[in-house]
């Protein structure tokens, strides 16, 4: 979003971080606005999504107002958060440096971001301070404070780490990257040992004299409740490292009394902790990447198929780790299901081959599985394009300013076709055929401007996205045509008609769920493969749920506000 300017001299840019999700180009517009040398803003996104990152980039022409806006507007509250401003660092060595950051801990759930800031400014130059908050405001009782030198940051780690503010010994050091951060080494030397699934029958004389076999112990403890009783788990503190080695090696897994212990080197809580978020991270990660794509989503599956039936049709094309139908409370069929390959190649090949088959007279959709919000997200970003595409790149926000099309990070607007007569929306040109994803990638072809009526609504359907009501019921078309009658009219139509064939049928139906809406989610649906909407068009429940997840596209669209102006869209998703 960019206001016109004249201004040759270089923009000075501020970085606003910690923003709202719902935070959108316009809202951040509205926040700076004060400033009369304001020259644009950005919220950035995902490329792939479409989702805020978070942070955002406002541009003054002044730098005189670009430093009253710091001093005004860091830890001003947008959309019920503090937000961060500070000047942006355009060399991204400088930024991933962590020269000048400090990492407080142990801080009084009383310190804000503020009030931080407030105590160490009086060491330097502060350029960015937050308290690190969970969703409901508390603070989680650390953050990180930047200054603009390492002498500065220093100074304040040497008066600071230690003292104590509002009753809490505060810890403060340099901070160190995530990736620098090393888990401790196998050789690293150690004397503490945690045991447990210590027998409750085994006291510390028994402890002390089963591990004093392999050197000196200096303390030993079992952890006991309130009435006396061992909680199972103790520590064993030996003089010599090599000793303590030595008893791990000899006594883990090892049976003492009715029960094998554990038996390893003691850790403090945050080692702990960093453990096992690393090994919960990596866990993580070889799920995603084993599952990522080799999921394929099936439906339009019969009642009567099994299990078994599905993952032998489906293993024609690779190793199957596992095939379910998904089934309601009463283990009936839901008429879809996943089936899971061993590598992504397979899981492709499947998709490929199979979309549109015949299993057992019915034709099956398949597709890459992806999650509900993930497919959302993408039907957003698509609308998105397609609506920016429509509108050009100079679209109006509501308001009393005017704005520049800011293109979403890694789309690239060479692909941008003008929207073609006839139609409602000209999307993106694509290679056709169904792509990985499961969307259609093809360009939807220009509609003929021959419309149909309808006998009961009399509503004619323009493919330009309008309709209006018709009287003449002569050349009214019944909805008694049966799927295969429809499926002959495509076959025998030229590929430039189909689109309009399947609109037809398809905008009276979609008109007695959103009747005002109609049109354009009519003009939506065409985007999907035609095995697809043949598939709509026989299954009413699927109809309605692909209707509803194009109202809830359009209502996201409306509530983001990005390059759309409000008559794009009608008033029912407007103020719905």
């Amino acid at each position: 979003m960019a206001v016109s300017t004249t201004a040759t001299a270089p923009l000075a840019s501020l970085y606003v971080g910690d923003l709202h999700q719902d935070v959108t180009d316009a809202h951040l517009f509205d926040a700076f606005s004060e400033f009369k040398s304001l020259a644009s803003v950005r919220v950035c996104r995902d490329s792939t999504t479409g989702r805020s990152l978070g942070y955002g980039y406002v541009n003054f022409i002044s730098p005189q107002d670009a430093s009253q806006a710091i001093e005004g507007k860091n830890h001003f509250s947008l959309n019920s958060k503090a937000i961060r401003v500070m000047l942006s660092h355009r060399d991204p060595g400088a930024r991933r440096s962590g020269i000048g950051n400090v990492y407080v801990k142990n801080l009084s759930d009383s310190i804000d971001s503020v009030k931080l800031q407030e105590m160490f400014q009086k060491f330097g130059n502060v350029l960015s301070c937050k308290v690190v908050t969970s969703d409901d405001g508390k603070s989680k009782e650390y953050g990180f404070v930047q200054f603009e030198s390492e002498i500065s940051a220093n100074a304040a780690i040497e008066k600071l780490d230690g003292s104590t503010v509002g009753g809490k010994k505060m810890y403060a050091g340099k901070f160190v990257k995530k990736s620098d951060r090393s888990l401790p080494s196998p050789e690293a030397k150690y004397t503490n040992l945690y045991i447990k699934n210590l027998d409750p029958g085994v006291t510390e004389e028994v402890l002390k004299e089963k591990f004093s076999e392999y050197g000196k112990i200096i303390s030993l403890i079992i952890s006991k409740d309130e009435n006396g009783e061992s909680r199972g788990f103790g520590f064993v503190n030996f003089e010599n490292p090599d000793d303590a080695r030595h008893a791990v090696e000899a006594m883990h897994g090892s049976r003492l009394g009715s029960q094998v212990i554990y038996v390893a080197r003691a850790q403090k809580k945050a080692e702990r902790e960093q453990m096992l978020h690393y090994q919960f991270d990596e866990k993580r990660k070889e799920r995603v990447l084993k599952y990522q794509t080799s999921n394929v989503y099936v439906k339009n599956i019969g009642d009567d198929i099994t299990d078994d039936q599905l993952r032998e049709y489906f293993s024609q094309w690779g190793t199957i780790t596992s095939a379910k139908l998904m089934r309601d409370d009463k283990g009936m069929s839901k008429g879809f299901g996943f089936v899971c390959f061993s590598t992504p190649e397979e899981a492709i090949k499947a998709v490929n081959t199979f979309h549109g088959s015949m299993f057992h007279q019915k034709p099956l959709y398949v597709a890459i599985a992806q999650r509900k919000e993930e497919r959302q997200a993408q039907l957003l970003l698509k609308f998105s394009q397609v609506m920016r595409g429509f509108a050009g790149q100079s679209a109006v926000i509501p308001g009393r300013y005017s704005s520049l099309y800011y293109p979403v990070p890694g789309v690239s607007t060479q692909f941008a076709a003008r929207p073609r007569p006839g139609m409602m929306y000209q999307p993106f040109g694509m290679r056709p055929g169904w792509g990985a994803d499961g969307y259609a990638n093809y360009s939807i072809p220009a509609f003929n401007a021959s419309p149909f009526h309808l006998r009961a609504r009399h509503v004619k359907y323009m493919p330009n996205g309008h309709s209006r009501e018709m009287n003449d019921e002569s050349d009214a078309v019944t909805s008694s045509e049966g799927s295969d009658t429809l499926s002959s009219m495509l076959a025998a139509a030229p590929l430039d008609q189909q689109k309009q064939i399947l609109g037809e049928h398809l905008f009276p139906l979609v008109s007695q769920h959103k009747p005002d809406l109609a049109a354009k989610i009519t003009g939506m649906l065409l985007e999907m493969d035609n095995s697809e909407l043949l598939l709509l068009l026989e299954s009413p429940d699927s109809l309605v749920t692909k209707v509803e997840e194009a109202v809830q596209v359009l209502k996201l669209k409306v509530s983001n506000q990005d390059a759309i102006h409000p008559n794009y869209l009608s008033a029912e998703v407007a103020v719905s």
